[in-house]
């Protein structure tokens, strides 16, 4: 599908979403199915703030007009302030514990990512107390009309500054193993009680064991929970060991972040999934994960990290090796009288024995080029298909019909053994036999992705047959698709649990977000 800028920014990423950034249409009036998202979140006394944005989802792009937003936390008014971070922001306090945000310009809904509004700076006072707790509720008004509302938990904790370890080199082969140390230091003035290590591994990095304060989606672990206290000025180690996966592409680099948490802080971000629905995590069945020399268990406070900067431990695998992918182009075979509307599925297949993802990057696996036969009208065109002419593919204008050409774009992710299709919607103007008509797919693309080792170039290209006499055929792919198995359904859950690291709502856009290839 066509990409839009991410908020993966544990990834460093910040990938420019031009190819759709005109592509949402907007709606003619407000929907009324607007939906509000605010993170919970635990401020600590004696620091700096933390900046929370208040983020908003429509089911269809939309642009709203004359849009205000009511904040009312005067269940701690005095015991936290909440103010915008821009004095551009058209913001006024009419009460103690009110701040409302009016927004002069219209706010462009996108149908994936939302609308992002208001960044807040929330502040403990010095008339705050460890454990306060009060909600922030959210109005969201266009015009004169309230729209939607929220409630977010803010509650006031104890600071500790938490920080990863050096960064980390490997080698391994497809389906060799590796150890990594997962070092964290209290660099603060307080003991943290407890720490969560969040994981961000690339496809191929997989766990080989599963601790019993793990949690896991398959084998791809998502979080560590350990319960040992780290007295300020200390730091606690342990091992980890990976594989990597059977069908990691090679030779290539895989990459995986760790980042270093309170549970607290854990436990507002976690709540974001478990509020999703998306509860494919489980805890691991064997023994308990332990950081080396542990102090004695004590009471637990609420506690926030107050330099998230530093939490983060990198690693770089270099996956050696040969491991590629042939990459098969499926075509149709269709009949009809003139007139009728028939359905063209087509798009590729994987064959392996690698699987392509491009998830950090969020960019295309590859490019798939389909022409309309000839004698026939394409009616119905997905949206993740842009009409092409000559060497110019038209962005703007995905999911119109009419072209006699298009470019599609089947997102970050191709299973090995598994096919990725798209329907066309043809009508057939005019009977022609063997009217003809190609999926490519590897196509050429001066853009960021693609795919251009194919390890068998010569199926590349298939046919879409209208009305084949004579034995015609569209092609060895013709049609079919294959289901999602576990490891796919695995690599999914897998995905949604590190965006999560997004902090405000990256799991929001992730389950969100459709694609029209369907695997």
């Amino acid at each position: 599908m066509l990409k839009h800028s991410t908020r993966r920014w544990l990834a460093g990423l910040g990938v420019a979403g031009a190819l759709v950034a005109a592509s949402a249409s907007p709606a003619i009036a407000a929907p009324d199915d607007i939906e509000l998202y605010f993170p919970d979140t635990t401020v600590a006394l004696d620091a700096p703030g933390k900046v929370r944005t208040l983020q908003l989802y429509t089911e269809v792009p939309t642009m709203l007009h004359d849009v205000s937003v009511r904040y009312d936390y005067r269940s701690l008014a005095g015991k936290v302030t909440v103010d915008p971070v821009f004095d551009g922001n058209d913001c006024e306090t009419p009460e103690a514990g009110v701040l409302v945000c009016r927004e002069h310009l219209p706010v462009q809904v996108d149908e994936y990512y939302g609308a992002w509004l208001n960044d807040l700076d929330i502040v403990a006072t010095d008339k705050a107390k460890l454990d306060d707790a009060g909600d922030l509720k959210i109005s969201f008004r266009v015009g004169d009309k309230e729209r939607a509302t929220y409630t977010a938990k803010i509650r006031v904790g104890e600071g500790v500054d938490l920080a990863g370890g050096p960064e980390q080199q490997f080698k391994a082969a497809v389906g060799g193993s590796f150890e990594a140390d997962l070092t964290v230091a209290n660099i603060g003035q307080t003991t943290a009680k407890g720490v969560v290590a969040l994981f961000d591994n690339d496809y191929p990095i997989r766990a080989k064991d599963k601790f019993s304060n793990c949690l896991y989606a398959e084998d791809f672990v998502i979080a560590c929970q350990f319960d040992e206290e780290i007295p300020a000025g200390e730091g606690r180690t342990t091992t980890l060991n990976y594989r990597i996966a059977e069908d990691a592409y090679a030779p290539s680099n895989a990459y995986g972040n760790t980042r270093f948490m309170t549970p607290s802080d854990f436990e507002e971000l976690f709540a974001v999934r478990e509020a999703s629905g998306a509860k494919a995590t489980r805890r691991g069945t064997g023994a308990k994960l332990t950081l080396a020399k542990a102090s004695a268990k004590a009471a637990r406070a609420v506690q926030t990290d107050t330099d998230p900067n530093n939490d983060f431990s990198p690693m770089l695998i270099e996956i050696t090796g040969k491991n590629g992918a042939d990459l098969e182009a499926i075509g149709d075979k269709l009949n009809g009288a003139a007139g009728k509307v028939v359905t063209a599925t087509v798009g590729f297949r994987n064959n392996g024995p690698a699987t392509l993802e491009n998830f950090r990057t969020d960019s295309d696996v590859t490019y798939v080029n389909v022409t309309v036969p000839e004698g026939t009208t394409a009616v119905e065109v997905p949206d993740d298909c842009a009409p092409r002419e000559g060497d110019r593919t038209d962005y703007s204008e995905v999911g119109t019909p009419g072209a006699r050409e298009y470019r599609c774009y089947p997102g970050p992710f191709a299973p090995a053994g598994e096919a990725l299709t798209v329907e066309f919607r043809l009508r057939i103007d005019k009977v022609i036999d063997n009217a003809t008509g190609a999926v490519k797919v590897n196509v050429p693309c001066e853009c960021e992705g693609g795919f251009y080792d194919d390890l068998k170039p010569a199926n590349d290209a298939a046919k879409i047959l209208v009305n084949a006499t004579g034995g015609q055929g569209g092609g060895d792919g013709d049609g079919g698709t294959l289901p999602i198995t576990g490891e796919s359904t695995g690599l999914i859950a897998g995905i949604g649990g590190l965006l999560l690291v997004a902090g405000v709502g990256g799991y929001v856009v992730a389950k969100r977000r459709k694609t029209r290839f369907v695997a």
